[in-house]
């Protein structure tokens, strides 16, 4: 199922759940009808695959994958290489370019070089139908994902996580705020953004927070 042994623990005991058989079923099923499913079934736990539990410094919530074809790669808000950069991601850009006047925009949307630094990018959901946004919500995804962030909260120590949106920000009861540093601010969607996502400045608090636990910082430029 998943290649970072790492994560050999947490997987273990999500696959001895009830939820779980029934999760995957839905999922095969999905993946038997006619309409695609994204992302590809390699790049489903990404994050898991690109993030160790020892390395996370930083987590990212997203709600689902992109629903176009080719776009989702397995990370919140990360799209493959070759596709249009989503708004959303082009707002964290932006706010990026705000905190660091040398960020380099770039010109793709793979946010892979930021899992390999400890950012673990987990949607809440990790399937879709395509062009059906959320239509993978009731397959028991939350369940997995909700124990994933708690797993983290609880093995890990000093992470930061970052809230945006209401969405993301219902998340907060499963992180313990004495070991962990958490950031609130709207979502990056052009809805949101200009409600307080622009100015939010955490890519600085989250490495100044890292800095201070004696923590490596990310380096958010992306080549």
């Amino acid at each position: 199922m998943i290649k970072n042994n790492d994560w050999n623990h947490f997987f273990e005991e999500q696959s001895n759940q009830t939820y779980f058989g029934t999760l995957q079923a839905n999922i095969k099923n999905s993946r038997n009808k006619p309409e695609r499913v994204f992302p590809p079934e390699e790049q489903v736990f990404n994050a898991f695959e690109a993030t160790s539990p020892k390395d996370i410094k930083v987590v990212i919530l997203g709600q689902d994958p992109y629903h176009g074809f080719g776009q989702a790669n397995g990370l919140s808000f990360s799209v493959s290489k070759g596709q249009k950069i989503p708004p959303s991601l082009r707002n964290i850009y932006k706010e990026l370019a705000l905190e660091y006047p040398d960020f380099g925009t770039p010109k793709h949307g793979d946010l892979q070089p930021w899992a390999e630094q400890g950012v673990l990018l987990l949607n809440a959901v990790l399937t879709v139908e395509e062009s059906n946004a959320n239509s993978h919500k009731d397959f028991g995804w939350h369940i997995f994902t909700d124990n994933a962030i708690r797993y983290v909260s609880d093995h890990c120590s000093n992470v930061v996580f970052i809230l945006w949106g209401a969405f993301a920000q219902k998340k907060e009861v499963l992180i313990d705020a004495e070991k962990h540093s958490i950031l609130k601010s709207p979502h990056p969607s052009p809805l949101s953004a200009r409600r307080g996502f622009f100015g939010c400045d955490h890519f600085k608090a989250a490495n100044a927070y890292l800095e201070s636990k004696g923590k490596t910082k990310v380096n958010w430029n992306l080549p």
